[in-house]
């Protein structure tokens, strides 16, 4: 649990000031689950230039409660949790003074959103919590109130756990969680896990991850690996200290958050995904009367491949439906093995192609058409899918025929051209795994929107 929270105080000199107002978010990972919020009577005097910046006075302070009567309340939500907050050294300062000023020695981990974001969201013009959210398309209200910053903050926090693909935040957590002590049982674990699409993560006792996968049911998915009796499953099931995980909302996200997160963490139980996941590619080459000819083959990156397939079985299907779709020859596209005219010819269906009754040059326009439209060759366009609530959608950029990374935006957030969308992007590695889990995602989904640029 993290404990993400903002303190405004009345100003002064160092380690005199007194709080005014205090907010505090108890965060999962994924919600909010907790929350309190309190002006607190400081018991002296706000300097004028705070008063202008919080609009919190003197006056509206008179009848709010005292620190020693909310401090009960800041310990029970604080428990065990990481404190989160920007520029975390001042705020774990002003409440370490205001506990020591009743006797009380307040102790916490502490996490720094203005470092997170340095390391995590390299090259911003600014790190100050207002211009950040901006640029990150983060919606704020109550600037300079405490539950405002921590509302924004916890936001933030949320956007950087999910771009921190070595996990090396949730790590820390874990290792809070092993100095606690009991490991927890498997009903406890499955307990905790959503029946959402999206990422999870299974770690051991020393936070390692062991497993990365995706599924559109986390709950079920992993339920599988505990109950199943394969070595992997048997193994997973003695190793499992606890599993975190990322709701993606969109299947397509998850499945490049997991192709991603397996080739930087490389977990022990996932050797079989870190090979390539798409063994069979399609391939235009001229034959000797200068038709063009599609030819599907175990991949080879030595070649340029106009889409590929997980099995020969899923290309041939494929390439049925694109020789009918672009009225090519069966002949050509490698479906019908013959030296005189194809079966589809007899049937009135090719128009004859492979008997040279059409020039090259026709039937050429319609292979180019296919590959244009089924290769990423150049284009920049953007994905829409589905977000992890009815209030967001997801996005994922092509440029120039490059994967750049995918993002959440609110739905009042406007996407209308790539520069909007590389301010909130969780940029990522283009490689070939991920273009195809991308042109597989495209030819069987229903829901995805394309804007192209």
């Amino acid at each position: 649990m993290y404990a993400i929270l903002d303190i405004e105080t009345t100003g002064g000199q160092f380690n005199e000031e007194g709080i005014t107002e205090i907010a505090i978010y108890k965060f999962d990972g994924h919600e909010v689950v907790d929350q309190f919020i309190s002006l607190v009577n400081p018991e002296i005097p706000i300097q004028p230039f705070v008063v202008k910046l919080t609009g919190i006075n003197n006056a509206m302070l008179r009848s709010a409660p005292k620190f020693f009567e909310v401090a009960k309340r800041i310990i029970e939500i604080t428990s065990d949790c990481i404190i989160v907050a920007h520029n975390a050294s001042f705020d774990y300062r002003i409440l370490r003074t205001e506990f020591r000023r009743l006797g009380y020695d307040f102790e916490a981990k502490t996490l720094c959103t203005v470092e997170l974001a340095k390391k995590l969201i390299p090259e911003q013009p600014s790190y100050s919590l207002g211009k950040l959210v901006r640029a990150l398309g983060i919606p704020m209200a109550d600037r300079h109130r405490a539950s405002g910053d921590a509302m924004a903050t916890t936001k933030l926090f949320k956007m950087l756990l999910e771009k921190d693909l070595e996990k090396t935040i949730v790590k820390d957590f874990i290792k809070l969680e092993v100095e606690k002590g009991i490991a927890p049982k498997l009903l406890d674990i499955l307990s905790q896990l959503p029946t959402k699409t999206g990422v999870y993560y299974i770690h051991n006792e020393g936070g390692t991850l062991v497993y990365i996968g995706k599924s559109q049911n986390i709950k079920k998915r992993v339920n599988q690996h505990f109950t199943g009796i394969t070595t992997k499953s048997k193994k997973i099931q003695a190793e499992v200290f606890t599993i975190t995980y990322d709701e993606t909302g969109s299947e397509l996200i998850a499945l490049l958050k997991e192709s991603e997160e397996i080739k930087i963490n490389r977990p022990r139980y996932n050797r079989s995904q870190r090979k390539t996941i798409f063994q069979y590619a399609l391939y235009a080459e001229k034959d000797a009367n200068g038709y063009m000819n599609l030819k599907l083959e175990k991949a080879d990156g030595r070649k340029k491949e106009i889409t590929s397939y997980a099995t020969l079985q899923e290309g041939k299907n494929a390439l049925f439906r694109l020789t009918s779709k672009y009225h090519l020859c069966q002949k050509l596209t490698g479906l019908y093995q013959t030296k005189k005219e194809c079966f589809q010819y007899k049937i009135k269906e090719c128009d004859g192609a492979c008997i040279g009754e059409i020039t090259p040059e026709i039937y050429n326009l319609r292979v180019q058409q296919l590959i244009t439209e089924n290769s990423f060759e150049n284009k920049s366009m953007i994905l829409i899918d589905k977000g992890r609530n009815v209030n967001e959608r997801s996005a994922v950029l092509i440029e120039n025929g490059l994967y750049k990374g995918y993002a959440f935006y609110d739905l009042n957030y406007q996407i209308t051209n790539i520069e909007i969308l590389k301010n909130i992007l969780i940029p990522m590695q283009n490689n070939r795994d991920v273009k195809n889990i991308i042109q597989s995602y495209i030819r069987k989904s229903k829901t995805i929107k394309i804007l192209h640029f």
